[in-house]
């Protein structure tokens, strides 16, 4: 056990090592001096580049370079943000726990909603109810949370003028107003998701239902619901663990859009705003704290893939 959960940490630590290196070269991938971008102006003196060359650390070695930025962010400390002079890691701070709400919101609807679908698809396996579930997962994968979210929008502001959906009030100063602005985000974001993990449950399902102790535990007598919900749907969610996992880092990721569309004070904003002002500094540390979340959340996957099939511990 602690062997396989030794070799996983490794992996994921070569894989953090990679994405850690290809966020500090982004600044040296853009064409054109990353200082005068910074600045924007024409007229910009020698000094002034200089001296943001040398807040930025450019003046020093590729390599050098790499081993500063990296060393300040294993203390937390990612440097400056060029638009207001405030830490970066402050800025950070105070927006990433809107994107995390949205997130686990977003991840406990789609995992409530998948399972019993999916269910529902392998027990009514190529009935009329499982071809209309199966169309509406299409439809459901296909369509883009940014549309879907303007569209939710829309038709709640028209059905609800006087219910405020846009905006952000935090749980703790007003938990119902706070779920009130919410709700819309969260379906907009979840309902994709739920479309491609009901998926998953039904395959998983479907295979596990075909095996011998399925039938021995049918032939034993067991109630139906027992047998799906006890012993099938136990052995199905091995691989949907998997799929989840992945779930949550694309949730994280695509909340940028829906962030937007209902504007939220999240990560996703902070990054399409820092994107716009060229804000470097900021730009770096957004994407190595979304990508590092991700392998985060990859590495407990593992793990708890591990913990419910123990065959992948020798994997």
């Amino acid at each position: 056990m602690l062997r396989a959960i030794l070799a996983r940490a490794a992996e994921l630590g070569v894989v953090a090592l990679g994405v850690s290196i290809l966020t500090f070269l982004m600044i040296h991938l853009v064409p054109g001096d990353a200082a005068q971008l910074i600045l924007g102006a024409e007229d910009v003196s020698p000094e002034m580049l200089a001296e943001t060359r040398r807040q930025l650390g450019l003046d020093q070695p590729l390599v050098v370079q790499y081993a500063l930025w990296i060393g300040r962010a294993l203390r937390g400390d990612f440097g400056v943000s060029v638009s207001t002079g405030q830490p970066v890691i402050g800025e950070i701070a105070g927006r990433v726990g809107v994107t995390a709400e949205l997130t686990v919101l977003a991840l406990a609807v789609a995992i409530l909603l998948a399972v019993p679908a999916g269910c529902l698809m392998a027990t009514l396996r190529s009935s009329v109810s499982d071809y209309v579930v199966r169309v509406l997962s299409i439809i459901g994968i296909t369509i883009p949370s940014f549309w879907l979210g303007t569209l939710l929008l829309y038709g709640a502001s028209a059905a609800m003028p006087g219910m405020r959906l846009v905006g952000y009030v935090a749980f703790a100063e007003a938990p119902l107003a706070n779920l009130q602005r919410m709700i819309l985000p969260t379906i907009a974001l979840a309902l994709p998701v739920v479309a491609s993990l009901a998926r998953v449950v039904r395959a998983a399902m479907l295979e596990t239902l075909g095996q011998e102790f399925i039938r021995v535990a049918r032939a034993k007598g067991l109630g139906e619901p027992r047998v799906i919900f006890r012993h099938a749907l136990r052995n199905a969610l091995i691989p949907f663990i998997t799929s989840a996992g992945i779930a949550a880092g694309y949730l994280f990721g695509g909340s940028v859009v829906v962030e937007q569309v209902f504007a939220l004070p999240g990560l996703g904003r902070l990054m399409v705003g820092a994107i716009a002002e060229r804000n470097y500094p900021l730009i770096q540390a957004s994407i190595l704290l979304a990508t590092f979340t991700f392998v985060a959340v990859n590495f407990v996957v593992d793990l708890l893939y591990i913990a419910a099939d123990p065959r992948a511990r020798d994997a």
